[in-house]
């Protein structure tokens, strides 16, 4: 069905081209969308014979490396929808699960640092499947030599972390590799949490007329983590926006019953999440570029750095698709939070072109935005 209704869009973009263009000649926009169309046809294949930095990006790469090689391996209908967490069904209630690695470089930033931040970034994982976060294994990996200064900073982050979010570490594993075979410390979080309310989240619930929000300014976390490495002589007051999300969710979903899907925007920023689903729910994704919240010094620096900030990874946001209807509703609660004070209403679902994200420009046009091959700002988490 999604092949059909996006070729039928490209058709009728032929039709409404200039009088002037060749009889028969497929206009640019046609062209366009013919090619996406083909390429997603394809059966993921990883072609490279190595691993890249952009297999691990949260892009186009990374999905590819994903459906060709983990999910071929091990097939099933839990690991198939590609969620944030597996939704596990559990002595007649409901279970999430979810698993998350962090190599975050440097591993200490504007407004956290690994610790906190491998904490969060799991809580919001099983927040956004719509559970409550419960307990959390943490499981280290350390280079020789490694400061245990550093290592005393980050368990504490991490124990600070799990307290403001009210989940408890209660299991875990070290393990030690040669000097030059790390980089300092690696950290691998997995949560548990419990689904008590009688909701469902995920692509198969969006539906044309449905309202696309974020819950905040986009952009932080990426660009504070790529101007503390020092590489660029670029100043800006910025911090990451690291921060447990299962709260403000809680205070979306009793606001707004019609809360369709939740993702939050990490690797690969809202621009990849909208196309997961576009792509995975068969619709279009239609983004108003002057209603996305980013704050000044985050356009600044992506300006100068030629990063479209739809792209950067944020670490205290998500995305929500909520029934057109109560998508006041769900802002209003949203910024009663908080959190959520700049959370706003940046698009909407429509049926054509499916399977894509379209972003009306603030000049009046419209674009289409992509999936990126990798990522331009690598080791953001």
């Amino acid at each position: 069905m999604t092949s059909e209704r996006t070729a039928e869009w490209a058709d009728r973009a032929a039709a409404e081209a200039p009088a002037d263009r060749q009889p028969g000649r497929p206009s640019p926009e046609q062209q366009v969308l013919h090619r996406i169309e083909r390429a997603r046809r394809r059966r993921p294949t990883v072609r490279e014979s190595r691993i890249t930095l952009a297999h691990g990006a949260g892009g186009k790469a990374s999905r590819t490396l994903v459906e060709a090689v983990f999910v071929e391996a091990f097939r099933n209908p839990i690991l198939e929808t590609l969620d944030d967490a597996a939704v596990l069904a559990v002595a007649g209630g409901r279970l999430a699960f979810t698993t998350d690695s962090y190599v975050v470089s440097p591993l200490f930033f504007p407004g956290g640092d690994i610790g906190d931040l491998a904490v969060n970034g799991t809580v919001n994982d099983l927040a956004v499947s719509g559970a409550r976060p419960l307990y959390l294994a943490a499981g280290f990996i350390l280079e020789e030599g490694f400061p245990v200064a550093d290592l005393l900073r980050i368990t504490a982050s991490m124990a600070a972390a799990a307290q403001r979010a009210d989940v408890r570490v209660v299991t875990g594993d070290t393990k030690v590799v040669q000097r030059g075979r790390g980089d300092g410390c690696y950290v691998t979080t997995t949560g548990v949490g419990v689904l008590e309310r009688p909701v469902t989240l995920g692509a198969a619930h969006v539906r044309p007329g449905d309202a696309v929000v974020v819950s905040g300014p986009i952009g932080d976390h990426g660009v504070t983590v790529m101007l503390a490495r020092g590489e660029l002589d670029i100043e800006a007051d910025i911090s990451s926006d690291t921060a447990p999300l299962h709260g403000l969710v809680s205070a979306l979903l009793d606001a707004a019953p019609g809360v369709r899907l939740l993702r939050d925007a990490t690797r690969g920023g809202v621009a990849t999440v909208l196309n997961e689903v576009a792509r995975a729910a068969g619709v279009a994704v239609v983004v108003d570029e002057a209603a996305v919240p980013v704050r000044p010094a985050v356009t600044g620096a992506c300006e100068l750095l030629g990063i479209d900030p739809l792209y950067v990874a944020c670490e205290g946001r998500f995305v929500a698709v909520v029934d057109g209807a109560q998508a006041q509703a769900a802002v209003a609660a949203l910024r009663d939070h908080p959190l959520g004070a700049d959370a706003s209403v940046i698009g909407h679902v429509a049926a054509d072109p499916a399977g894509l994200v379209l972003l009306r420009t603030a000049f009046g046009g419209t674009r289409v935005v992509d999936m990126l091959v990798g990522d331009p700002l690598p080791r953001i988490c």
